[in-house]
């Protein structure tokens, strides 16, 4: 009798352990496909794979195959994930930004005619699923400030350019560089940021909107 309960338990767990792996999120207020990502130990792109989503942008309530456990447990994830999906989320950030390279400067354009700085920076965060004001003076409100030691891929960065505070924002791409809508060459660019005299003179400082 003992040999058989112990036979059922173990079969229990295996049937048990079997149907968590194959779990669903339910999507919160201010969930973004991005933190969900992270929250469940994935990168972006393969959750939207899983889905079969053809943009970032997810609804409050609609359920997500994680291919995981069906609630995320942010606490309980190991280190190394922690420190890895910074990294996991740059190729999505850097896709993000490179649609709208190559877009003509255009003062307060936000659109297919033209592009500025504040502009480009709504329509790429808008692709991650996250809704910026839409000038860099707001931006520069939004998210939390990070020191310029701790930068890293998707925090925005800011600058002075005529006088007064944030009258200018790029997103960090990691390695030095950022991406931009220029007004001296005339389009959204990616180029370096701190080796560029221009730049690193009238850096102000960063904001991180991406969790």
């Amino acid at each position: 009798m003992k040999r058989f309960l112990a036979s059922v338990t173990l079969a229990f767990a295996a049937l048990s352990f079997g149907s968590a792996s194959a779990g669903t999120y339910t999507v919160k207020p201010g969930d973004t496909l991005y933190s969900v990502a992270r929250a469940t130990g994935m990168d972006a792109s393969t959750l939207m794979r899983l889905n079969g989503l053809s943009s970032t942008t997810i609804q409050v309530g609609q359920r997500l195959t994680t291919g995981g456990s069906a609630t995320p447990a942010k606490a309980a994830a190991p280190a190394r994930a922690a420190v890895s999906a910074p990294s996991r989320g740059t190729a999505f950030v850097r896709s993000a930004a490179t649609r709208f390279l190559g877009i003509r400067y255009v003062l307060g354009g936000s659109g297919g005619r033209g592009i500025d700085c504040s502009g480009y920076t709504m329509n790429v965060f808008r692709q991650l699923g996250i809704n910026l004001p839409r000038t860099a003076a707001a931006q520069w409100r939004a998210g939390v400030p990070v020191n310029r030691s701790n930068l890293r891929e998707g925090d925005l960065v800011f600058f002075n350019t005529t006088g007064r505070s944030a009258s200018h924002v790029g997103i960090y791409l990691g390695g030095g560089m950022m991406a931009n809508a220029n007004s001296y060459h005339g389009r959204s660019m990616i180029e370096p940021l701190f080796s560029n005299p221009y730049w690193a003179s009238r850096y102000q400082g960063a904001r991180r909107v991406l969790n």
